[in-house]
């Protein structure tokens, strides 16, 4: 298996490479040269396998022989150590939830493998990892890499833009692990993060490595979950809450792998960029706006790049595994509410937008099976969801230590040197 960029200018390299470079010479992203479809037994097998047999088997597959099953097996049950309910909330509507690791987020799953990639393939060579956050991933990213040996990681996030659980989960862990906020928003803190990667003094002084679904020890982990549907029957719609999108890539290389999905569900909230080009045909990215949905304030999605590269950026094709939803605060919190009330179901508003989506695929198509991605723990939004729901939402132990103790940030303009010394000191 080689690793190609989603730019086609430069040449393809073996997986550790791309692991470790994040990006490509030429500014794209890596992808599989090919999708090889999984065995029709293999895939037949999943149905009762449990979390960690599904991610042996589809981590093996997608690495291509750059580790052994056995080294696969022992990384997967040390990093998802915890479970992946798949729920029934209404007739044809089902829910995978995600947020039962560690930092209560999906991204626990993505970021405890790669943490644990990283440190399988590195020599002992230090590593500085750099990653931009609009929420969930800095929680995630900072709690797998707290205390890996040869590591140093530096979140930003944007200052005043993330739930006072989310700063508390990023900010209160010391050790090798800095969080950085940043006076601006999601895209200045994505934007400064390209930049070191772009820069070829800093890259000489230290080892960066992204945290962020740019990169493949980050995205790839995410395609083993998809497999838990396998237990379902029919074709499926799967509605994912978007917003850089490395959840939905994610969600199409299980396609190609053999998934049976008819239709994903790109559900965003008013950061609506890719609904917008699959109605229009043009991509326009454009600042991103808050909202309660803060993990999905994303008005330049990087994954995007990838979806486009994957399907010879053909909107038509496109078109054919992909519908676009977008909705507002009003209609997020609404839904919170409602939800709670009539099927005494608790969504966050992530999960409430990736709900709305699929609602509306299931009214047009009355026979489809539909699933959607919760993708946080309520209680780390619950500055929305408690007056959505008119009550208090009990904080699990996880979030209620990371707010009792101390916490921590550096504090930088949007300006690329401030960073650059932090990272470089």
């Amino acid at each position: 298996m080689k690793w190609v960029s989603t730019r086609g200018k430069s040449p393809a390299v073996p997986f550790i490479d791309a692991l470790f470079a994040g990006t490509a010479p030429d500014g794209g992203l890596y992808f599989p040269d090919r999708f090889e479809p999984l065995p029709a037994s293999t895939l037949a097998s999943f149905r009762t396998a449990d979390l960690v047999d599904i991610g042996t088997v589809v981590g093996t597959h997608l690495l291509g022989g750059d580790m052994s099953e056995p080294d696969m097996r022992a990384i997967v049950r040390d990093a998802l150590d915890f479970s992946i309910p798949l729920v029934q909330v209404a007739d044809r509507a089902w829910v995978l939830e995600l947020f039962h690791g560690p930092t209560l987020a999906f991204k626990d799953v993505g970021a405890r493998v790669q943490a644990r990639l990283l440190h399988h393939f590195t020599d002992g060579t230090p590593l500085t990892i750099l990653v931009a956050t609009s929420g969930d991933t800095g929680s995630a990213v900072a709690d797998a890499f707290h205390g890996v040996p040869d590591s140093r990681v530096f979140v930003l996030y944007p200052q005043g833009q993330v739930t006072d659980v989310q700063e508390a989960q990023m900010a209160s862990l010391g050790g090798n692990i800095t969080a950085v906020s940043v006076r601006g928003t999601f895209d200045d803190c994505q934007h400064l993060v390209k930049q070191a990667f772009a820069d070829d003094e800093v890259r000489k002084r230290v080892w960066l490595t992204p945290a962020n679904s740019i990169n493949l020890g980050r995205l790839l982990p995410q395609v083993i979950y998809y497999f838990l549907l396998a237990r379902l029957e029919g074709e499926l719609t799967i509605s994912v809450p978007s917003g850089n999108f490395g959840n939905l890539t994610a969600g199409l290389i299980a396609k190609r792998l053999g998934l049976p999905v008819r239709r994903f569900v790109a559900a965003t909230n008013l950061n609506d960029v890719v609904p917008e080009y699959l109605r229009t045909g043009t991509y326009a990215p454009r600042p991103s706006l808050r909202t309660v949905a803060n993990a999905m304030d994303v008005g330049a999605p990087s994954n995007f790049e990838r979806i486009r590269a994957m399907y010879d950026d053909s909107i038509e094709r496109i078109r054919e595994d992909m519908v676009g939803a977008a909705f507002d605060d009003a209609a997020i919190v609404a839904e919170i509410a409602r939800v709670h009330r009539e099927r005494r179901y608790l969504l966050d508003p992530h999960g409430a937008i990736a709900w709305l989506g699929l609602q509306q695929q299931l009214e047009k198509h009355p026979r489809a099976t539909g699933v959607f991605l919760a993708t946080a723990h309520p209680a780390k939004f619950r500055e929305v969801v408690e007056p959505a729901i008119g009550a208090r939402v009990p904080l699990p132990a996880a979030l209620s230590d990371a707010i009792a103790r101390p916490r921590q940030s550096a504090h930088i303009d949007v300006d690329y040197p401030a960073l650059v010394d932090l990272v470089i000191r």
